[in-house]
């Protein structure tokens, strides 16, 4: 019986406890095993995974080694090892509800035009993070859009003014028709740009998600929010730390600029490359990252789009 959804989980050297938590959480899955399988994508962990890993409770699971380091490179070998015609990439620290694939499938068997679609993931914190955690906006794969349903698709009048849903799926829980995996992973082989997006063992980089949603949407596919798709998402304490989500901030900022400009959609002129230090210091007196962590932390993402900017060709 050919399985009616893939659940790919790409990790490297994952936090065991939380691993375990959402393999639990695929176990309890209201979908009964027989209609999805199980791919984990071991993305060269410093420990082999399928000799610590137990998958055996479910009839259709497999440990796959990708040896090619990088989110991006672990996506594309769960993509072309899939069975079915719908996949789900559950992070290794997505505790998924109960009912997640079976809306899923519902949702996109009631929407055939629907390429890609996500819900909600809510932040279960390690440690409760610092005041001024909130006044920081940096993408932690943390969604909440309420209880409406929102769709997009791009007409031949969108095609031309390009806007970047604020609703479409992240990372966390997204859902995609292989078919439309298929046209993304044959858009970015042998780009280097686009292969680069997604993060790479302990570097940063991001936009593999928004490169994703941007494909998608020019072929033709539609993307969409929708509330009843409902996970947990585990925040470590290490990833609530000034230095990380500096980082972080930084790091999504410069990709931000690039993928955008991938798709033709450019929000900022091109700037010399020496003019880049000049513009961070200059922000530097302007965000005074000296007074609190959220202030450093927006600063750092100021000089993350310089750095974009300065590498528009």
């Amino acid at each position: 019986m050919t399985p009616k959804i893939t659940v790919v989980i790409c990790t490297h050297n994952p936090r065991r406890d939380y691993l375990e938590k959402v393999l639990a959480a695929l176990e309890a899955q209201t979908l009964i095993a027989n209609q999805w399988e199980l791919l984990l994508i071991d993305n060269a962990s410093s420990n082999i995974l399928s000799s610590e890993i137990d998958l055996t409770w479910h009839p259709h699971a497999r440990h796959i080694r990708e040896e090619s380091l990088g989110l991006t490179a672990a996506r594309i070998r769960g993509f072309r090892e899939a069975k079915a015609e719908i996949l789900v990439f559950a992070d290794d620290d997505n505790v998924l509800d109960p009912d997640y694939l079976k809306h899923t499938l519902d949702i996109l068997q009631q929407h055939p035009q629907l390429g890609a679609i996500g819900g909600k993931s809510l932040a279960q914190f390690e440690v409760n993070p610092e005041p001024w955690f909130a006044n920081v906006a940096v993408p932690l794969g943390i969604r909440d859009l309420g209880d409406e349903t929102y769709i997009c698709y791009w007409t031949q009048t969108t095609q031309s003014q390009k806007q970047y849903p604020e609703f479409a799926p992240i990372g966390a829980g997204l859902a995609i028709r292989k078919q439309a995996a298929e046209v993304y992973a044959n858009r970015i082989t042998g780009n280097k740009t686009r292969l680069a997006l997604g993060r790479t063992g302990k570097q940063l980089t991001s936009g593999e998600d928004n490169d994703i949603v941007l494909t998608l949407l020019e072929e033709g596919w539609g993307v969409g929010y929708f509330p009843q798709l409902k996970l947990t998402h585990l925040i470590s304490a290490k990833r609530l730390t000034k230095k990380y989500l500096a980082q972080l901030n930084r790091a999504s900022s410069r990709s931000w600029v690039q993928v955008l400009d991938v798709h033709g959609i450019r929000l900022w002129q091109k700037i010399p490359q020496w003019t880049v230090l000049p513009r961070q210091i200059k922000a530097f007196f302007c965000y005074q990252p000296w007074k609190d962590p959220a202030s450093y932390i927006r600063w750092q993402g100021a000089c993350g789009l310089f750095e974009g900017q300065s590498e528009l060709l």
